[in-house]
């Protein structure tokens, strides 16, 4: 059913991103928020997911050295590639 919602433009700007980088349109992020908030299942705090974009140089590296670290010790199979 059509509905119309009137959002402040920062917010929209925001879904847009969101929506792109998950590679959904804008109404299929509308509708999995909505459904979450409905089911009562949203457990991630505000700008959980905005913070982990906001990666630095150092943050990678030290990441990357971490994985780097964890596929030398596996022992029981071969490292998948992430």
């Amino acid at each position: 059913m059509p509905t119309s919602v009137h959002l402040p433009t920062e917010l929209l700007a925001a879904v847009d991103k969101r929506a792109r980088a998950l590679r959904i349109s804008r109404n299929q992020l509308v509708v999995r928020a909505l459904e979450r908030e409905v089911q009562g299942d949203n457990d991630w705090s505000p700008g959980f997911f905005e913070r982990l974009e906001d990666v630095t140089p150092e943050l990678k590296a030290d990441v990357d050295e971490l994985l780097d670290h964890v596929r030398k010790a596996r022992t029981s199979k071969p490292a998948r590639r992430l």
